[in-house]
């Protein structure tokens, strides 16, 4: 082997490991949010999003980190956290294009029943992460869509538009165009 191939080598196996380094943050960035979220961390919950970013779920849109906080406090979510939950994130399937990157990932939110004997499912939810790395290099989520899979047309939308086509490319919205793989 040259020393032109060891270069070329080298090159190639170091942005094979950049993309795949990307592709954990991102993942333990998304996997961040349930531990967060049912411990009531409300400043960890907003560092997972930018300054400015947006979680779109079916029952409202939260812009920012006031917002996204406020919810963490709120009765409802409280509610959650003194009866007993857990939101529970599957890694998904991450897609990195440079510094953004789309994922798509379902989660569930399940809750201790009142007699505390068993746990019930509330919520079963298509995820799509869009996300930027910033200029210190963090990944941040700059819109989270979430919507129920409860047989509606918005929930498998969701998942299919983090499905890439046969080349390689997404097909809508953040991270179209060619994507990286590991």
């Amino acid at each position: 082997m040259t020393d032109t191939d060891t270069a070329t080598v080298i090159r190639e196996l170091s942005a094979r490991l950049a993309v795949l380094e990307d592709r954990q943050a991102i993942v333990d960035l998304m996997t961040s949010y349930g531990p967060a979220v049912d411990s009531g961390s409300e400043e960890a919950v907003a560092r997972v999003w930018t300054e400015d970013g947006v979680y779109d779920v079916d029952t409202g849109i939260m812009r920012g980190h006031a917002e996204i906080t406020a919810m963490v406090r709120g009765e409802n979510h409280q509610g959650f956290i003194t009866n007993g939950c857990a939101h529970v994130l599957e890694p998904g399937n991450v897609i990195v294009d440079g510094d953004t990157a789309v994922a798509t990932c379902k989660s569930l939110l399940i809750l201790a029943r009142p007699d505390k004997s068993a746990f019930t499912v509330l919520r079963a939810t298509a995820n799509r992460w869009e996300l930027i790395k910033t200029a210190d290099g963090e990944w941040k989520c700059t819109r989270r869509t979430s919507r129920v899979l409860d047989g509606r047309s918005e929930a498998p939308r969701v998942l299919a538009e983090g499905v890439p086509g046969p080349d390689g490319t997404l097909k809508h919205g953040a991270g179209a165009g060619t994507i990286g793989r590991a």
